[in-house]
């Protein structure tokens, strides 16, 4: 029976005019982040499963990949519940690593820490558009930062990264999850109850107002609570959100201070140059547990769907050092970003020449030293060039070659046409 070919359902071969993209996107990401005072860090793909199952990672801590233990430890005769058989994971993503690593690390790490890291993440989730069950993730975190200038920061830089791709007129939501919370004690939901209240909420834009509170009476919420939510964002229906309306609505429920630290990061942000809209939604929630401030989403029309997002998790940190430091952070929807791109055509800017020497079989060592000197030449110029064999279908060869993009073939032959 022959091996199986194609690669795993939810994973993807990715062929060379794409990689080109990632590649020159990923260029573009750390030039970008960098400027902004980035590091570029790393960490492993495997996390232990104590960390990944920390009740912070919302719903993706139900698609965790876990690995089986190792060697001498993996006894299966043995085992009785899941956790003898693992002890790792697949890390889902690149916060929970990171905070590990700055607690691992911190004592040779500057501060604030300004990380930037991309890699690999995994969910065994459905896969569809723009989603995988592994995809690479960008992102930009800032840790030991306790003022609303990490928030500003993050939101400049990864505006300033779509601006240079060639988005403009994109969205970036901004919300509290404390104003969140402060929604709840207004419609009378207990805080043991506020996490299940959230992840329905955060449904709004698929199912809309009727759609959540169908959900919220079918997860035991009681009527008063669908009926004070309902008429509570009837009042932004039609309009832009206003911040202040929203402080009105909620009166004391409201912390003032919330209101005004939002309203800082909303007024520093958007005096930068750029095309985008920065707005404020009391909807917006974000999946993930560990968020415990502002929170922000980006939303790109041409996609129709979250294309990233991130926001504050003070509390993260605590939970491996037992001290508290503040932590923000933003990731972009590299693997989204990258399927609107290639549905555009994206032409990558400024790119390398890219020549194609096809060169005839036998080719005496003394010529071929002189094609390898012309080809050196051109290297050095700034071109590609690929040194290959000339095919005996010599049309359907450059119908190939061009088809990848070459934009330069050049033919030698032994006895050279005059």
């Amino acid at each position: 029976m022959p091996l199986v070919k194609k690669p795993i359902n939810g994973m993807k071969d990715i062929l060379p005019p794409e990689m080109r993209l990632r590649d020159y996107l990923i260029s573009l990401v750390k030039e970008t982040y960098r400027s902004f005072g980035f590091t570029p860090i790393e960490t492993p793909v495997m996390e232990s499963l104590d960390n990944l199952l920390s009740k912070q990672g919302g719903d993706n801590e139900k698609l965790i990949f876990k690995v089986l233990k190792r060697g001498e430890k993996l006894r299966i005769n043995e085992a009785q519940t899941e956790e003898d058989l693992s002890d790792s994971g697949l890390r889902y993503d690149l916060t929970v690593p990171l905070v590990r690593y700055y607690s691992n690390n911190e004592a040779e790490l500057p501060k604030p820490f300004k990380a930037l890291q991309i890699g690999p993440v995994f969910r065994a989730d459905r896969p569809q558009r723009g989603r995988f069950r592994q995809f690479y993730q960008c992102d930009i975190d800032i840790i030991g930062e306790a003022g609303n200038l990490a928030e500003t920061e993050l939101i400049l830089a990864t505006c300033t990264l779509l601006n240079k791709i060639g988005f403009k007129g994109f969205k970036v939501k901004i919300n509290d999850r404390r104003l969140l919370t402060a929604t709840a004690d207004y419609c009378g939901v207990s805080r043991e109850c506020c996490g299940q209240m959230f992840v329905i909420m955060d449904k709004l834009d698929k199912i809309g107002m009727d759609g959540v509170c169908r959900e919220l009476c079918e997860a035991g919420f009681e009527a008063s609570v669908s009926e004070k939510l309902q008429a509570f964002f009837a009042a932004f229906e039609g309009g832009k959100p206003s911040l202040d309306l929203f402080a009105e609505l909620l009166g004391n429920y409201a912390d003032p201070e919330i209101v005004t630290n939002l309203k800082s990061i909303i007024a520093a942000a958007s005096s930068a140059d750029g095309a985008y809209d920065l707005v404020f939604d009391p909807t917006l929630v974000r999946g993930m547990g560990y968020y415990t401030g502002p929170v922000f989403e980006i939303e790109i029309a041409d996609f129709g769907a979250s294309c990233g997002g991130g926001g504050r998790y003070d509390g993260m940190v605590e939970k491996f050092t037992g001290r508290s430091v503040p932590a923000c952070g933003f990731s972009i929807g590299f693997e989204r970003i990258i399927t609107i791109l290639l549905e555009q055509g994206f032409k990558i800017p400024d790119e390398r020449r890219r020549v194609a020497f096809l060169i005839e079989k036998n080719m005496p060592g003394e010529r071929m030293a002189q094609i390898i000197s012309e080809a050196g030449e051109l290297r050095r110029e700034g071109c590609e060039v690929s040194l290959l064999t000339m095919a005996k279908n010599k049309k359907f060869q450059k119908s190939q070659l061009e088809a990848d993009g070459i934009e330069e073939i050049k033919e030698y032959f032994i006895n050279p046409i005059q």
